[in-house]
């Protein structure tokens, strides 16, 4: 399934760089002690006993993105995050295996994380490999340039970081290297700057890193100011991307691909509110692993078939045009297609009746398993 998806994600791509997200989404399981593997994560919307966090299974989900004005992506990779493991190894195991896979091109792809991804342990993971990395930023965040070339200090090691750079504090901000301004309809005046060279300073080098010594990681700093938001509910906040990859950083497109990122999020919400995705009570992880391949299975063919059904909109709806069907009106309307197309399925054969569970036995008591913390 992995190398079907990532070939019919190649197809007409051509020389362009292929945009990907890479987010998790929990299946909440908070009551399900039966259950094995669980772990404690945070949800936005839940808050058992007051606090966001559940009970349950983290999913780490692989997607090629594109620009135009839907909410479509093509889900490519989809691994489940166990509690003793960490989202940015197991997003740097995603992001290699899918290179292996993609066909081999003269632009090296982009991948786009949210601000819960550590953007040192990405670019170290992804060292060696044509991968370009975008990840937001906390604007809380302090940066550092190279040191300035001096005569050698008598005593003491050399210096490894220069002048600082703070993220709130606009006095430490040098002239950019790159500038980019244009004006949309969505968000009206754009103006993208980048600070080439910086590195953060890394703490907890052992446990996060697995090294004795600091890494100096060095990257781009790129900040996006637009005039305002598309449904203009609030004022427009400064939002801050770190950039690490082959060659300049393309201003254009950085901050693009990170306002398409918000498409995965739109897809999870579809996987689970209409294709119920987390519906399923299941009690074992792995049937957890076979039911969400079938959800994006379900998914792609979904995609596969917004250019040839036909749009079934309800009388409130306004009408859209053609190859431009949301997710839910081409689910609507994917049932005269089986109709069309068929199935390779034979139909159904009665068995008789099961003879069931055999009189006087039980099946006992089943296994309790708590959910694990991380510190355990």
């Amino acid at each position: 399934m992995r190398e079907l998806l990532a070939r019919r994600r190649s197809v007409g791509v051509g020389d362009r760089t292929s945009v990907y997200a890479v987010d998790v989404s929990v299946w909440s399981r908070c009551d399900a002690e039966a259950s094995p593997g669980r772990g404690y994560y945070y949800h936005p919307s839940r808050h058992p006993a007051g606090q966001p966090i559940v009970a349950g299974w983290a999913y780490q989900l692989v997607a090629g993105l594109s620009f135009e004005r839907d909410s479509w992506v093509a889900p490519l990779d989809a691994r489940r995050v166990r509690p003793e493991e960490e989202a940015n190894d197991v997003a740097v195991g995603q992001v290699r295996d899918l290179l292996v896979r993609l066909p081999h091109r003269g632009v090296a792809p982009l991948f786009v994380f949210d601000a819960g991804y550590d953007p040192v342990k990405l670019q170290r993971g992804l060292q060696g490999h044509r991968a370009n990395v975008l990840v937001r930023l906390h604007s809380n965040r302090t940066f550092y340039a190279a040191p300035e070339q001096t005569e050698p200090r008598p005593v003491g090691r050399p210096r490894r970081h220069g002048r600082k750079f703070a993220l709130p504090d606009p006095e430490t901000w040098p002239e950019p290297a790159h500038e980019h301004c244009c004006r949309t309809e969505d968000y009206g005046s754009v103006r993208v700057r980048a600070w080439s060279g910086l590195h953060p300073k890394t703490r907890r080098i052992g446990e996060r890193y697995g090294c004795e010594r600091a890494p100096i990681v060095r990257g781009s700093v790129v900040l996006v100011e637009v005039g305002k938001l598309p449904r203009e509910t609030r004022k427009p906040k400064k939002l801050w991307l770190w950039f690490s990859g082959e060659g300049e950083p393309d201003l254009g497109l950085l901050w693009r691909a990170y306002v398409r990122r918000f498409d995965l999020e739109h897809a999870i919400r579809f996987w689970k509110q209409t294709l119920g995705w987390t519906a399923p009570r299941v009690r074992h992880p792995e049937q957890a692993d076979r039911w969400t391949w079938l959800v994006l299975a379900a998914y792609a063919q979904l995609r596969l078939a917004r250019g040839v059904v036909a749009d079934r909109r309800l009388p409130w709806e306004r009408p859209q045009r053609h190859r431009r069907l949301t997710p839910c009106r081409v689910l609507r309307s994917f049932a005269t297609l089986l109709t069309a197309v068929g199935t390779p399925a034979d139909a159904p054969k009665p068995c008789g009746r099961s003879p069931g569970r055999p009189k006087g036995r039980l099946s006992g008591r089943a296994e309790r398993h708590p959910a694990l913390k991380k510190t355990a």
